[in-house]
């Protein structure tokens, strides 16, 4: 009796053993869950469509070890705790958040699911499971500027704002730097939209520039209808974001875009090698985070060759766009010649570089 006692005992902790290690083995074989949440449609031409390009890059890189979902038409309300609140609950164990506004609200739920890693684009504040993220995307707006500097007949460029916060004013003062770095008697002009992605009122703040004079256009906004009403009314303009050239093909000269996709593979192999941590990324032009589409055959050689030379200088440090000289829009010095502005400071801007008409809205 005692004997076959000991057998069935050893049966059944064989039988335990065996059914831990086929759980594990399971285990080991699920995909890192990834989310993403987007401020507007996957189809905007602009922001949150080169971030979707992103995640389809994750997909195509990592295969069978990830999976990944996103919701889209998250505004930045109390709606967007909630969305990443049911995507940690859903398991997801990496949500990248892609707009501004989502700041506040990942920090509040990175704080109930500490196990789980939260990225968030353009913010500033961290946790131990969040990291923030965002690009150098001035560097772009710097060589734009070069551009409309060089090609301008009327000498005012016109520039599409979406809210005042330091990420779109570091944009527009940068366009107008580069501008002026060739052809000092530009000015540029601002009309904010207070919104994102609102196609209709981007149309709008595209026609009134162009009627007060502005032939170069830019924006830091998502749908390229600034692009469209460049080229409706004759017009250059440039890319944001994403390339938009199919909605202008004469009016868009380059485009200035970012490569989520270096980023989002990064991040989700140190989460499945287990070296994730958080803290702050900056990358550029150098680190193939932004990414200046191939020129108009309208932009003239030698316009070309400089913009070439001046993003070579970008990459290899010799030319940073936010170094003095510096002067503000009402003259006074902000940065002596050869000082760089501190990253704190870059971050935290909140005032124009000489040249850009106007105050900025409070």
């Amino acid at each position: 009796m005692m004997i076959r006692s000991i057998l069935k005992l050893a049966v059944l902790v064989f039988s335990a053993v065996a059914s831990l290690a086929a759980t594990s083995v399971v285990n080991a074989a699920e995909p890192l869950k990834i989310a993403f949440v987007y401020l507007g449609p996957v189809g905007d031409g602009g922001w949150t469509f080169q971030h979707n390009q992103g995640r389809l890059a994750v997909e195509k890189a990592l295969g069978d070890k990830v999976k990944t979902t996103y919701v889209e038409n998250v505004p930045e309300t109390a709606d967007a705790e909630r969305v990443i609140r049911q995507l940690a609950v859903d398991g997801n164990k990496l949500i990248f958040t892609t707009s501004f506004g989502y700041m506040d609200p990942t920090l509040k739920v990175a704080k109930l699911f500490p196990k789980t890693y939260f990225e968030h684009a353009t913010g500033y504040k961290t946790a131990p499971n969040l990291a923030t993220y965002q690009t150098r995307f001035y560097e772009g707006a710097y060589l734009l500027g070069v551009i409309a500097g060089k090609m301008t007949k009327t000498n005012t460029l016109g520039f599409v704002g979406s809210f005042p916060i330091p990420e779109v004013i570091r944009n527009i003062n940068a366009y107008t730097m580069g501008a002026r770095s060739v052809n000092p008697n530009i000015k540029t002009k601002v009309i904010w939209v207070n919104t994102w992605y609102d196609p209709g009122k981007e149309r709008q703040a595209a026609e009134t520039l162009v009627a007060q004079g502005a032939d170069m256009l830019a924006q830091n906004t998502d749908s390229p209808a600034v692009v469209q009403v460049a080229e409706e009314k004759k017009v250059h303009a440039f890319g944001w974001d994403s390339d938009m050239a199919q909605y202008g093909p004469h009016a868009e000269l380059t485009a200035n875009t970012e490569n989520w996709g270096v980023y989002y593979i990064r991040e989700a192999k140190r989460v499945l090698d287990g070296t994730w941590k958080p803290g702050e990324t900056h990358w550029g032009i150098k680190e193939g985070m932004v990414v200046l589409k191939p020129l108009n055959p309208a932009v003239p050689p030698e316009v070309a060759k400089l913009f070439e030379a001046k993003m070579k200088a970008i990459v290899d440090g010799t030319l940073i766009p936010f170094s003095g000289p510096l002067k503000d829009s009402t003259g006074i010095e902000k940065l002596a010649k050869g000082a760089v502005m501190p990253l704190s400071d870059l971050m935290a801007i909140n005032w124009y570089v000489e040249g850009v008409d106007g105050t900025i809205p409070k």
